[in-house]
């Protein structure tokens, strides 16, 4: 629960009570209290009771980030009604095949519509029990861009558990202001949007539609003077080149912390500069667990290894398991199983489990655990370090390839912002690596000098057989990061202009 007892919707009410003119969310120059925040969810939840639902049954919701979007979720929270939240950015046809899993007979959005679903007839409907239902709240979804992502439910004590550890972990109240950079179906608005609202802190929320613009997220930092920022790598890179435009720092920021992906060198090793008064903190998790790992970052060095994912939160096991299936005590390396406060039961579709939720690996307790899929190495002092993804390794000409160790490579380099590899069929081959990269503006980055700095790191047969160079950001899945399935695609558009390396 959170720190009052109350978790997260009694966390909120008791804001409303006690504190009702205290702003709640900053949305592009307008001030949301916690009291008119109340109001408007109320008129939701109003819409809600005249859908004509049973007990516990679901709803769909369909919405882009906004004001009006959190308070139609707050209303589903406030009503203890079930509802499914995924991407609005996702195919007509997967939101539809989606809804319909999850027995969602209405979905609705925030500007007082019903959604337009039509679902595949080869979608069964796997809704929930009743007695699931009624301990659920949130359901998200998994990173999908042409597969129908997996259903996550979140049950109501696992998301006030989080609240309650999150709040303090990052001093989170009254007079706290929390940055939203996230789109309102990730796991990472649990934080900076749902604890915030719980301990009485204000959100400023980045619009969908500007979130790409550096100066602006710049902007939103230094006039409401943030103390909180929780963002992906992306975040921050945008966020180091506009500053650096304008010889600007933070130092009003109190904690940063960064998650969901890889973090470039280059972004990493300014972040210090960029927020000189910052506790700086790499969180690892995933829609499944949430939060499960922290990292605070020793800001005193000059020298920054690789980050590490670093310990456990509290209340988390992990378990590492090498490539014989047996634990691995001490300094070693293998694949990360994990147990924790926060994380769901399983898929909605149990079918989809594949041994990803489990009992523990080797029979010796009876908790729920959850196979994550990365590969993970512990070092002398206990902390972990990524290196992989059990799903990521390939034969390339006969040799082990782990394209997550190639991608870390190419973002080794200083020139380059993001890098996706992908390993496609080929049929004399087998397995060709192809690899795109945004490099920094003004870099002069070219293949050649890219193939090189891949050749000192990497055994032959890893090196990319195609590397693509652009300007922009690479392709993004609804979940926001690089889009490895649309690799190939773009270097079929750039050979057909006469630019393939």
């Amino acid at each position: 629960m959170t720190t009052d007892g109350l978790g997260l919707v009694g966390g909120f009410l008791s804001q409303v009570r006690e504190r009702p003119d205290a702003t709640a969310l900053l949305w592009n120059g307008e001030e949301i209290s916690y009291r008119e925040l109340y109001e408007r969810a109320g008129r939701e939840r109003d819409r809600l009771a005249q859908l004509g639902l049973a007990p516990a049954e679901p709803v769909g919701v369909l919405a882009t980030k906004s004001p009006a979007a959190i308070a139609l979720v707050l209303a589903c929270l406030l009503a203890r009604r079930p509802f499914l939240l995924p991407s609005p950015a996702l195919a007509p046809a997967l939101l539809a095949d989606l809804f319909a899993q999850a027995g969602c007979r209405q979905v609705i959005t925030p500007d007082g519509t019903d959604a337009d679903v039509v679902p595949s007839p080869d979608v069964t409907p796997q809704p929930l029990a009743p007695r699931e239902a009624a301990e659920v709240s949130f359901m998200l979804t998994t990173s999908g861009s042409t597969s129908l992502p997996k259903i996550v439910p979140l049950g109501r004590e696992a998301v006030n558990r989080f609240a309650a550890w999150a709040g303090p972990a990052f001093s989170i109240g009254p007079g706290s202001t929390v940055l939203n950079y996230a789109p309102l179906n990730f796991d990472l608005c649990l934080l900076d949007v749902w604890t915030t609202l719980a301990h009485g802190g204000r959100v400023v929320l980045v619009d969908p539609g500007l979130a790409a613009r550096g100066g602006h997220l710049l902007d939103l930092l230094e006039r409401h003077d943030v103390q909180v920022v929780q963002a992906v790598p992306m975040f921050y890179g945008l966020l180091l080149d506009a500053a650096q435009r304008r010889g600007a720092t933070l130092p009003g920021v109190e904690h940063v912390m960064f998650s969901g992906d890889v973090i470039p060198d280059r972004t990493f090793a300014a972040l210090p500069e960029l927020f000189p008064k910052a506790r700086i903190h790499n969180i690892y998790g995933c829609t499944e667990t949430n939060d499960s790992f922290i990292h605070e970052v020793d800001t005193s060095t000059t020298a920054f290894p690789p980050v590490p994912i670093g310990v456990p939160l509290p209340g988390v096991e992990a378990l590492i398991l090498d490539e014989r299936g047996e634990a691995v005590e001490g300094p070693g390396s293998g694949e990360l199983y994990v147990s924790t406060p926060f994380q769901a039961a399983g898929y909605l579709d149990r079918t989809r489990h594949a041994d990803k939720f489990t009992g523990h690996p080797l029979g010796l307790d009876d908790r729920r655990w959850f196979r994550t899929g990365d590969l993970v190495r512990r070092d002398g002092d206990g902390r972990l370090h990524l290196t992989g993804r059990s799903d990521h390794q390939v034969k390339v000409r006969g040799v082990a390839v782990n394209t997550a160790e190639v991608e870390r490579v190419l973002l080794d380099h200083p020139a380059v912002l993001e890098a996706g590899v992908a390993a496609l069929p080929d049929p004399i081959e087998g397995r060709r690596l192809v690899a795109a990269v945004q490099a920094a503006p003004g870099s002069g980055l070219s293949t050649l000098t890219l193939r090189q700095h891949c050749a000192r790191s990497l055994p032959r047969a890893a090196v990319p057989a195609k590397l693509q160079i652009v300007g922009e950001p690479l392709p993004k899945t609804a979940t926001g990061k690089v889009d490895r399935k649309a690799l190939d695609r773009l270097h079929e558009l750039s050979t057909a202009k006469g630019r393939t390396s």
